[in-house]
């Protein structure tokens, strides 16, 4: 009976390190903790704008219609209308911004990410002083 006590506890003990140390694999602020797909496949998709602030203020409604697109292979576009461009991508700093290089009509920027899933893109850049945060979803 006393045993049957020890290995309960060592079960959940267990379990307890094992969900400390997912919790502490976590690579964006936002998460995932853990995916079975690479960064790349999840980088990989078209999204659209699903929320845009400036410094912490609602700007979503001027970018209804802007898309970026972003390949496993590194190549990058956008489209907003008749505004466009593409060039490449390329993960840096150990995997958490997303360099963006040679856009057309737009200087080479860095995303800094915030949260990377199949369904959900998050990231920020700074401009001119003032922090632009995007939520994107699929197209």
């Amino acid at each position: 009976m006393k045993s049957n006590y020890i290995s309960k506890g060592l079960i959940i003990l267990l379990s307890l390190q094992l969900l400390a140390m997912l919790s502490s694999c976590k690579k964006y602020p936002e998460g995932p903790a853990l995916s079975l797909r690479t960064r790349a496949e999840r980088l990989a998709n078209t999204w659209k704008v699903d929320n845009y602030k400036i410094d912490g203020s609602d700007f979503t409604s001027l970018v209804s219609g802007y898309k970026e697109s972003f390949t496993k292979q590194g190549a990058y576009s956008y489209d907003w209308g008749i505004l466009d461009g593409s060039g490449t991508w390329v993960f840096q700093n150990s995997d958490n911004e997303v360099k963006l290089s040679g856009s057309d009509n737009q200087s080479s920027r860095t995303l800094i990410l915030l949260q990377l899933r199949e369904k959900t893109l998050w990231y920020y850049y700074m401009q001119n002083g003032e922090r632009h945060e995007l939520h994107m979803v699929p197209n």
